[in-house]
């Protein structure tokens, strides 16, 4: 069986300094920040695909341009790549979600994954108009997915829920495949969810033993429901050939942090509701001192950046080492991002997946493998 891997679409903009956004902390660049339009999103995904990266994640939230209009866009650029679209369940009705999904099957032939996200931050869910707590967000969450696989299924849906309400709701068009379910969460609420409702469950890239217990926790949970559910990891990436040329540019990125952005981030973060943004706080305490919590894992995006906060640090060999370590406690699907995005998922495809390659971990989803490319400047 083959690893999967997918990049990341940066659609609140790029940087060959860390982008910070998510969970309530501003969406910062510095001077040298590339826009997230169409055209420089396009050529990541294109890179991405071309390098053997199945799909592309592209966030939600205020911070950043909207998903589905921009992936419905660059889907336009590329021919395999699939994008895993960032929603919340809480901005739209299930009937019009699930519809949604079966047009973006049908016009990108297939390429749609849907990574759902409940929102942990009700600040930012009532500037939407979202007024519920975050135990009633993940209930609603549990009903909206319900109703969705059952019009995906071709049923008539009738339900009078605690949250949501739909009559006589049916597609006249199913999609075609039904997109998989993506969703992550820490908290007892998100369990729950997740083994009921996810194809892949997301896990932040919290150390081995960490997501050892996640694992053990969610499959637990399916198996109580009569599921089996795959894993995968969300992590950014700083991979060189050699592991000091990687370290250094760890040490590059660390260096351009301001000490007043990172109080202010570390302030914005330590009030979020997420469970999951908890745990990744824990992981730095907020300070640069002792960020490597596990050979080759490093906690330093987390000091400027809500959300997945740590990075896969080291030579091609040493991260091709972590890849297989997680593989082997179950993790079958990652995620990833670097900066500035282009760059760096040229790094991670021609240095780490022919490595995985020769240790049978990985093959090119495309039966030809990548197609010539031309040269791309690595300038730190």
């Amino acid at each position: 069986m083959s690893l999967t891997f997918h990049w990341f679409l940066p659609t609140n903009g790029d940087s060959r300094d860390v982008v910070g956004g998510g969970h309530g902390t501003p969406a910062t660049v510095s001077g040298r920040d590339r826009p997230p339009t169409i055209a420089y999103l396009s050529q990541i995904a294109r890179a991405a695909e071309n390098l053997g990266f199945v799909g592309a994640l592209t966030p939600t939230g205020a911070w950043c341009e909207d998903a589905w209009l921009t992936t419905a866009m660059v889907s336009r650029e590329t021919e395999r790549l699939k994008f895993l679209v960032a929603f919340r369940p809480g901005f739209v009705s299930p009937t019009l979600a699930a519809q949604m999904a079966s047009t973006f099957q049908r016009h990108s032939g297939g390429r749609l994954l849907l990574n759902v996200v409940t929102g942990g931050e009700s600040q930012e869910q009532r500037a939407y108009g979202d007024f519920l707590d975050k135990d009633s967000r993940y209930r609603r969450t549990g009903e909206f997915l319900g109703i969705v696989r059952e019009l995906w299924d071709g049923r008539t849906v009738d339900l009078d829920g605690e949250h949501l309400r739909v009559e006589d709701a049916r597609l006249a068009r199913l999609p075609d495949p039904v997109p998989e379910i993506y969703f992550g969460g820490s908290s007892a609420a998100a369990g729950e969810v997740a083994a009921r409702h996810a194809d892949v469950y997301l896990t932040w890239g919290e150390p081995p033993e960490q997501v050892a217990d996640k694992i053990a926790w969610v499959r637990g949970l399916a198996e109580k429901e009569g599921r089996s559910v795959r894993f995968g990891i969300r992590l950014h990436v700083i991979t060189r050939d050699t592991a000091e040329q990687a370290w250094a540019e760890a040490d590059r990125l660390l260096a351009g942090f301001d000490p007043e952005t990172v109080r202010s981030v570390q302030a914005g973060l330590a009030r979020s509701e997420s469970e999951g943004q908890r745990r990744m706080l824990d992981l730095h305490g907020g300070g640069r001192d002792g960020l490597e919590i596990h050979p080759n894992l490093w906690a330093g995006i987390g000091l400027v950046r809500g959300g997945a906060g740590t990075a896969l640090v080291g030579s091609h060999d040493e991260v091709a080492d972590r890849v297989a370590e997680y593989s082997r406690l179950g993790i079958d699907e990652f995620v990833l991002s670097g900066y500035p995005h282009l760059e760096e998922a040229y790094w991670f495809g021609e240095g780490v997946l022919p490595r995985l390659a020769a240790r049978g971990l990985w093959r090119h989803p495309s039966a030809a493998g990548p197609v010539p490319s031309a040269q791309v400047p690595f300038a730190s």
